[in-house]
Formats: structure tokens, C-alpha cells, sequence
């Protein structure tokens, strides 16, 4: 004769039991508080985007070679000729952080492509339903773009000194130089991120980005002092905020007159309002 067939288990008298199990399935954890969450968050935002260095750092060196002419070619040609006012020093010392600068604003005015990529492979949902706040995955990504524009600028420098520019080595005024590399950088990423927010496609990012970045570059003081410009360009070199990069770089690297605080308050003013502006934007762009 077979066997009876086995009890059922028991059933728990207690609701919890069954509906707390279940209700996590229907319900995501919330997001731990405390401010000192932050910035674990950012730093671990910005550590998985640097990682991708690691396997791909082509972009690094054939950036390289952009600064590299404009310092051998422009650089020496227009302080032969002696052009452009400079206030005594060589031209090529003066166009030095110009072009640190500018390397690093066309490394991060891009940046929004990638976000892009991100939404398309299916990335950036999965990163949205984690319990990292917005403003942290856009932080962390628009310091990476810092830092890998804090890597180019070093190849500008060594470039630089190796053609005879004289810069300086002053440890605090180097720390500075890279601040408002970083700065500079993460203004110029979430302004990327925020414009690929907007048109949600890489080819019009691309198209826009290529659009904006030369009037930026030429209507800052990067190639020509600001007092030698028509009226109309001042005005926009005064809202432009790579001209505040140039000039806290050339303050810092050259010792020429700068005006430090304002420069590095405009610079991390607009790194706030675009950190702002793209995380508003981040959940349209994961539609």
C-alpha cells in the first residue's frame, strides 16, 4: 500500500510573515538617507567611468595631437610675427592655458554622446532604478569628464615645457590649475548631458556640439586678450565661462593678473547650475 501523501506545511498564523517577503518584491527599498551617502556615491560614479580608461585609452592620445599643433604650429608661427598684445610675454607662453583649456572643454563637450550610448544599450535604466540619486550619477559622471581633461592637460603642459614655456611648478598653484581644469570640465559635460536631454539623439548631439564649441573657444580671451575684441565679443567672452578658466590658468601658470576668486567662483557656479540642469533632464533622456 502506498504511502500518505505528505501535510501541507503549515501556514504561518502571522500575516507579516508572507507579506513582508512580498511586498519588498512589489516595493523598492528606499534609498538610505544622509548626506554622507553622497558622496561615497559620486566618488563610486566617477571610479566605474574612469574604469572604461582602462580598456580603451586611444581617445587620450589622438586628442593629443590637436593641442600639440596649435602650441608647434599657431603657438611659434604668431610669436614670430608678433601679432598679438600680450603684455611683454612670449605668445606661445600666453596661448599655453588657452590651449589647456581648450582640450579639455572639447574632451568633455561630448560627453553627452556617451549618455546617449548608455540609454540605447539598456545602461542607464538599470542605473536609474538603483537608490543613487540623479544629481549623484550626473556628479559623478561630470567629474570623470574632469579628470580625464585634468590627463590631457597634463599632456599640454609636458608639451609646453618641452617647447620652452615658462610655467610654473608650484604645488599649490598646480592643485589650483587642476581645480579649474575639473571645473571647468564638469560644467562642460553637463552641458553636453543636458543638450543630449533635450534632443535625445546622438547625430543632432553631435551636429550642436560641433556648432558650439568653436564660438566658445573664439569668443573667450584663449587666443587674444579680451581688450583687443569689438564690443559685441566682450560681451560674450563676460558669459563665457571657458574665459574664466583662462584666466585663473594663466593667473596660476604664468603669474600674470588674474582675479582668482571670481574666476573660480564662476567656474564652480556654472559646474552647479549644469549638474542641476542635466539631472532635471536625466529621466526624458531615459524614456
Amino acid at each position: 500500500m502506498s504511502e500518505a501523501p505528505a501535510a501541507p506545511p503549515a501556514v504561518s498564523a502571522d500575516p507579516g510573515a508572507v507579506t513582508a517577503p512580498a511586498s519588498l518584491l512589489l516595493t523598492p527599498p528606499r534609498p538610505r538617507s544622509g548626506w554622507r551617502l553622497l558622496p561615497a556615491r559620486v566618488v563610486a560614479m566617477c571610479a566605474v567611468e574612469l574604469q572604461k580608461l582602462r580598456h580603451d585609452r586611444t581617445e587620450l592620445y589622438t586628442r593629443a595631437v590637436q593641442p600639440a599643433l596649435w602650441l608647434l604650429i599657431f603657438g611659434q608661427t604668431f610669436t614670430r610675427i608678433h601679432a598679438i598684445p600680450t603684455g611683454g610675454i612670449p605668445y606661445i607662453d600666453y596661448l599655453a592655458p588657452g590651449i589647456i583649456a581648450q582640450s579639455a572643454m572639447f574632451i568633455a563637450i561630448f560627453y553627452g554622446i556617451q549618455i546617449i550610448w548608455e540609454r540605447d544599450a539598456g545602461i542607464l535604466n538599470k542605473l536609474l532604478v538603483t537608490p543613487t540619486p540623479r544629481s549623484a550619477l550626473i556628479t559623478g559622471k561630470a567629474f570623470a569628464a574632469g579628470v580625464k581633461a585634468l590627463i590631457q592637460a597634463v599632456v599640454v603642459v609636458v608639451i609646453a615645457a618641452l617647447l620652452g614655456v615658462a610655467l610654473t611648478w608650484n604645488p599649490l598653484r598646480l592643485l589650483g590649475v587642476a581645480a579649474a581644469v575639473i571645473l571647468a570640465s564638469a560644467f562642460f559635460s553637463c552641458l553636453s548631458m543636458t543638450i543630449a536631454g533635450i534632443v535625445l539623439s546622438r547625430d543632432r548631439l553631435m551636429g550642436i556640439g560641433q556648432a558650439i564649441t568653436m564660438p566658445l573657444f573664439f569668443g573667450s580671451n584663449a587666443l587674444y586678450p579680451v581688450s583687443i575684441m569689438p564690443g559685441w565679443l566682450q560681451a560674450v567672452s563676460k558669459v563665457n565661462p571657458l574665459s574664466y578658466q583662462v584666466d585663473a590658468l594663466r593667473g596660476l601658470l604664468l603669474g600674470t593678473p588674474a582675479h582668482l576668486g571670481l574666476d573660480f567662483g564662476v567656474l564652480a557656479l556654472a559646474a552647479a547650475l549644469g549638474i542641476a540642469a542635466a539631472s532635471s533632464l536625466l529621466g526624458r533622456l531615459a524614456r
